[in-house]
């Protein structure tokens, strides 16, 4: 099937549902069906009337924005059998290495564990077929925008800046370059449908001090055993952790698991102004204890009252909204 005709397609299937009152973000994109951050698997999910759509952001040699969830991208590309000279000492495939131009010569697939070279979520798109591209932050957002008029909507996007001390170390300013499309692109106002989120709170500060950036800013949470950056994320799951972000951030994206674990967040939170958009529901792989989505929702949305979830299954996920 082609792009153009599976994006005609999915604009014909568009939902009408109405916004409720929890947030709901495609994570990567409608990445429970279609390999994630690929401009169809956006599309599929704007077709579900999602308010967010999430784009993860790396940079390429020639200093352009990528939708990509990692700075490697052999996990979800091709690129070994096309560039086998660009893999590095540690055996991995950076993005940072290649051009846009060359990042468009990959397929890409379904997340694969490179250990076991089998599909992370099995019953999820089968690996090699179709044909799907990496796209460019602009492609993305032009995308969402030309939706948006088209289909008389304002679903908004939700970037994440991805691993910015990495960056920094191959001479490339993140943030710097994601500023300057969001203001290309209208986003930064205080009526622009968007947040922005990154693990690194040094990048949330700067955007919030240096840029004057006017929409508002998402400290993701992660466990301290990823080594996502050199943050305390220990820290910041404490009362005190939480007062501090609210001094650069409107918002905190904690893991699902650290909020079962402690509970406390979401009130502490909810006391210092700061929304709650937690990361991720999957319906193939829900929580332990929990069976079903309606249990899941039922825990985060009416027990814990977070603001609003990122989700694979971003369908399954609006019914639960209101």
């Amino acid at each position: 099937m082609s792009k153009v005709y599976l994006l005609l397609t999915l604009m014909i299937l568009v939902s009408c549902a109405s916004r409720g009152a929890k947030t709901i973000i495609a994570h990567r994109g409608a990445s429970g069906y279609l390999p994630e951050h690929t401009l169809e698997a956006a599309a599929m999910a704007y077709s579900f009337g999602v308010d967010f759509i999430e784009p993860d952001l790396v940079v390429t040699k020639d200093n352009h924005l990528v939708v990509l969830h990692d700075v490697h991208i052999d996990s979800t590309t091709n690129v070994a059998s096309l560039f086998p000279e660009k893999k590095r000492k540690d055996g991995r495939f950076y993005a940072v290495d290649f051009t846009l131009f060359e990042l468009k010569q990959l397929r890409v697939n379904e997340r694969t564990n490179l250990k076991t070279q089998q599909s992370v979520f099995s019953k999820r798109f089968p690996q090699d077929k179709s044909s799907f591209r990496i796209p460019s932050f602009q492609e993305f957002i032009e995308l969402i925008q030309g939706l948006n008029q088209s289909m008389g909507k304002d679903i908004g996007i939700y970037p994440e800046m991805k691993s910015p001390e990495f960056h920094a170390k191959e001479g490339k300013d993140i943030a710097k370059l994601t500023f300057k499309i969001l203001e290309k692109y209208g986003y930064n106002s205080e009526k622009a449908n968007i947040y922005v989120q990154c693990f690194y709170p040094p990048t949330l500060k700067r955007l919030k001090n240096e840029f004057k950036a006017k929409f508002p800013l998402i400290q993701l949470i992660a466990e301290q055993s990823w080594n996502e950056s050199s943050a305390n994320y220990q820290q910041m799951q404490t009362k005190a952790g939480i007062k501090e972000i609210a001094s650069y951030a409107d918002g905190i994206g904690p893991y699902v698991q650290q909020l079962i674990k402690n509970e406390e967040m979401v009130k502490w939170a909810h006391a210092y102004g700061l929304k709650v958009h937690a990361y991720t529901h999957r319906s193939d792989a829900l929580p332990e204890g929990m069976k079903t989505d309606k249990e899941f929702f039922q825990y985060f949305f009416g027990k814990l009252n977070i603001d609003g979830i990122f989700s694979d299954f971003s369908d399954r996920a609006l019914p639960y909204a209101n």
